[in-house]
């Protein structure tokens, strides 16, 4: 109980450190506020991806959970965190990140399942930082998507790196979850890269936090 105590602790730290760490860099180099936003959103959730291995419970992760975001909710109030907040885009992102994690972990921890939290959390971290740096910064044959005549605040490039790199992440995880290569295994791996690709592009102001990694938790607890 004690040493779980310290390390909830240890990642509170951590994720603090983390968060100075890139509002300095923010502030002395001067990068757009989509790429400190991007890279907080990459090395906090990758961070959180040994959860299901250190933490028994998911009443951990909740603590921890409503204490980030509380911190953004304060931070963002104070105008402070600037490498996060400080974009142009309306965003509810920041605040369905740790609701996402939480969520994510309870249910890989009611079916005892900790792949069930593993993969969703890489595809988060990974592929979603991926897209919109990709969408957002290369403009050459890179038009936006149109679905029905609506044009979305999505790209080709964006989407298309989303659905490569969540691809390649899933039949890596799937091959060693699973201790073997085959149609099903592609199968799978190809199936959570189109229903994350689609639930990240049907997402605005930052739902995609929430959304990518629960229609991974569907495709999962529904054929794994």
């Amino acid at each position: 109980m004690e040493n779980l105590i310290v390390l909830s602790f240890v990642y509170l730290i951590g994720i603090g450190l983390l968060l100075i760490f890139n509002e300095l860099v923010y502030r002395r180099l001067n990068p757009t506020g989509e790429i400190t936003r991007k890279f907080a959103h990459f090395s906090s959730v990758l961070a959180t991806v040994p959860f299901p291995y250190i933490f028994p419970s998911h009443w951990y992760i909740l603590v921890l959970a409503l204490l980030f975001a509380a911190v953004l909710f304060i931070t963002r109030k104070g105008k402070q965190l600037k490498s996060i907040h400080g974009v142009e885009r309306k965003s509810i992102g920041s605040y369905l990140l740790p609701l996402s994690i939480y969520i994510t972990f309870m249910i890989a921890n009611i079916t005892d399942n900790k792949f069930i939290y593993i993969l969703p959390m890489l595809i988060l971290a990974i592929s979603d930082p991926m897209a919109a740096i990709l969408g957002i910064n290369i403009k050459t044959y890179n038009g936006r998507i149109k679905i029905f005549g609506k044009k979305l605040n999505k790209t080709w490039l964006g989407s298309g790196a989303f659905l490569l790199s969540s691809f390649i992440i899933s039949i890596i995880a799937l091959f060693f979850h699973r201790g073997i290569f085959d149609f099903e295994t592609f199968f799978l791996a190809m199936l959570i890269a189109v229903v994350t690709t689609f639930a990240e592009l049907i997402s605005w102001r930052g739902s995609d936090n929430l959304s990518i990694p629960l229609s991974a938790v569907a495709v999962l607890v529904l054929f794994l």
